[in-house]
């Protein structure tokens, strides 16, 4: 047994190392924005505030068509990318009935790495199953989504005539659960992000781990120092 398990080892070794990588990117990067978000300005923390000042104009309206109609453009957004990852689970489902076809086809690619059956067969497994939890992390999002719409149809009016303490209650609750719907979209797109550098894989383990870096400071750039991020942190004050 220890000698099997060396063996694997000794063959495996640059396979399981750019899985270690890759993981340690994937949960890396999630727990670090997700703890970043806290005390820094990035797209998430700011989008918040947006929501907040969204909803507590919202609040202050009679009629609220636009607002109803501005998240159901959400969850129609979100609604795409979770069908569309339906549609690529059934294709990668369908690839490991074709594992032979599509082997030849990789190993063309100059510098390919050598793959068996049962290799091939493990990563597009490690693909499925980033698929199936971005496609929770979508339907996730979604059901929030409508859980935000009944919270709008049930805020007070204005003719109510409620304290400022108790409305700006009921913003920051829908704010908070357009936040979470929005974070677990987020979620979602990041893991799309990290499934194109498993594609890497399937070439040449240390290309897997090369893209499985790139990736990370593409989302970094993107969720912490971009310049859409630094429009919206730009104060409608500013002289001009």
């Amino acid at each position: 047994m220890t000698t099997d398990v060396a063996g694997f080892l000794g063959e495996q070794w640059v396979n399981l190392l750019a899985l270690g990588w890759f993981l340690l990117c994937f949960r890396g990067y999630m727990t670090y924005a997700r703890i970043k978000a806290q005390t820094t300005p990035c797209l998430a923390s700011v989008m918040h505030l947006y929501r907040l000042e969204w909803m507590r104009h919202m609040l202050m309206r009679e009629n609220r068509v636009p607002d109803t109609t501005s998240i159901a453009n959400l969850e129609r957004t979100v609604a795409f990318f979770a069908s569309t990852t339906i549609l690529i689970l059934a294709g990668l489902m369908t690839l490991l009935n074709v594992a032979d076809e599509a082997m030849n086809i990789v190993r063309d690619i100059p510098y390919a790495y050598p793959l068996t059956a049962g290799e091939w067969e493990i990563k597009l497994l490690v693909l499925i199953l980033l698929f199936v939890y971005s496609f929770f992390k979508f339907t996730w999002s979604l059901r929030q989504y409508g859980f935000t719409s009944v919270m709008v149809g049930g805020a007070p009016l204005p003719s109510e005539s409620l304290s400022e303490q108790r409305l700006h209650a009921h913003a920051d609750r829908i704010a908070d659960m357009t936040s979470l719907a929005a974070n677990n979209f987020n979620t979602g797109l990041r893991t799309y992000y990290f499934c194109i550098a498993v594609l890497g894989w399937f070439i040449n383990p240390w290309l897997f781990m090369l893209m499985s870096g790139i990736v990370v400071i593409v989302l970094y750039r993107r969720e912490f120092v971009s310049k859409a991020l630094q429009t919206m942190m730009m104060s409608t004050e500013v002289e001009r």
